[in-house]
């Protein structure tokens, strides 16, 4: 602990930007009055993201200071020390002119820090007790370990779908028990972790429940669940349906392209990320969900520790919840680099009129993937064959040009510009040429 007997700088900012700043949230408390009511926020702020709690601020960030502010700062010294275990790191700082004292907890090493034996976080603006989960969670990282480090139950574990990735991605001819123990694979005691049983052929863990639906929720066109099998192969089915459904070859003259109606760029990086910073310590599936204009990620598990909001959406901060994973995936090439994800999702955007957004709660991340024509106008024309398409039908150019009262040079051109954009399916060649909607 040290004490600051100085300006806070917060507190010396204009009237305006302080009204901005000074609103309690997750990391910002206000007591009005001394008591022991702030001490559940340090055993929160301690065991998270660190915070403050300002002494002498009313609930509506009224100024009122303190009568003895060097007092208060000697008997919250003592609260903390008498009442907080393992003692937290924290600094107290007094405002001559306001008299309000600031204590600044830090996030701490040592979890979990408990006040009259329970632990704490922060729930939005409330101090609540952590669950039996969290607090085994902040048990290992004061223990400076992860769920993934954890030995696991079935020992008798084979690799043979990881192997395969590690020959063609590394040019291996064998995976052993020394490659296994370098990508961390055992723990101290020489047993297989559960960052094994992750990438082992059959494990006991949760993985991807994945629906495709139609004009509505309640139409399930198709749904498929990959778990209980390596993270690898969760990885490459889930990446089969996305090009099933995403990606479609169009026939140019003498070329054949493929059309990317969400950049696989993209759902590679999301759908990685998912696999990489879940938390695997509860029973819950990544859920993909497909729409016609959209896909929607989402994984179970908020930002690890220590992680604001801000920093993840910029990508200024990587902190791997599962480091052994993110390893893996990293020498298979299936990230580029720790911490570059968010970026290249949005890079693969750049273009897009609608980009890609994210939704961030405590206990899950959702990413969600626009279709890169979710924007694009299509002509009232176009909207015309969208509706001659509707229901499955299938048509050829010249079933369209008379219904549609068009030639059959300017129905190719609006066939095209919707092949482009990824409304409709190409079928057969030549003479058997149909369209119909994707």
């Amino acid at each position: 602990m040290s004490h600051f007997y100085g300006p806070d700088a917060t507190l010396l900012l204009t009237a305006h930007r302080r009204e901005q700043v000074m609103r309690a949230n997750r990391n910002l408390v206000f007591q009005e009055r001394f008591s022991d009511s702030f001490l559940p926020a340090v055993s929160a702020f301690a065991n998270f993201n660190g915070g403050t709690v300002m002494f002498g601020v009313s609930d509506n960030a009224e100024m009122v200071g303190v009568e003895n502010p060097a007092q208060a700062c000697l008997d919250i010294e003592n609260k903390i020390n008498d009442s907080i275990s393992p003692k937290p790191d924290y600094a107290l700082k007094i405002n001559p002119k306001t008299k309000v004292v600031s204590l600044l907890v830090e996030p701490g090493q040592h979890k979990p820090y408990t006040y009259r034996g329970k632990a704490y976080r922060r729930s939005d603006t409330a101090t609540v007790e952590v669950d039996p989960l969290e607090l085994k969670r902040l048990v290992l990282q004061g223990s400076n370990l992860h769920y993934e480090d954890l030995p696991c139950k079935e020992q008798q574990l084979t690799f043979r779908y990881f192997e395969s990735a590690l020959i063609k991605e590394l040019g291996i001819s064998k995976l052993t028990a020394d490659m296994l123990r370098t990508f961390g694979f055992y723990d101290n005691k020489d047993q297989l972790n559960t960052a094994a049983a992750l990438f082992a052929d059959a494990n006991d863990l949760s993985g991807i429940d994945l629906a495709r639906f139609g004009a509505s929720l309640s139409e399930i066109s198709e749904r498929a669940t990959f778990a209980r099998l390596s993270v690898l192969e969760q990885y490459d089915q889930a990446l089969t349906m996305y090009r099933r459904y995403y990606q479609s070859e169009l026939i140019d003259t003498a070329t054949r392209r493929t059309v990317h109606r969400i950049p696989e760029e993209a759902f590679r990086e999301a759908l990685a990320n998912a696999l990489v910073q879940r938390t695997w310590d509860i029973q819950a599936h990544i859920r993909i969900l497909m729409f016609n204009d959209k896909i929607e990620l989402i994984s179970p598990g908020g930002l690890p520790s220590g992680v604001r909001p801000e920093d993840y959406l910029q990508g200024y901060v990587f902190v791997p919840r599962n480091p052994i994973v993110a390893t893996a995936f990293f020498h298979l090439h299936l990230i580029e680099n720790f911490g570059t994800g968010i970026r290249r999702i949005k890079g693969a955007y750049e273009q897009a009129q609608v980009k890609p957004s994210f939704e961030l709660s405590d206990n899950a991340i959702k990413v969600i993937l626009p279709c890169l024509n979710a924007a694009g106008k299509v002509s009232s024309a176009g909207q015309r064959v969208l509706v001659l398409l509707h229901g499955g039908l299938r048509q050829s150019s010249s079933e369209l040009a008379q219904k549609l009262g068009f030639s059959r040079d300017k129905t190719i051109r609006l066939c095209n510009a919707l092949l482009e954009g990824g409304f409709i399916l190409k079928i057969g060649n030549g003479r058997g040429t149909a369209y119909a909607l994707r």
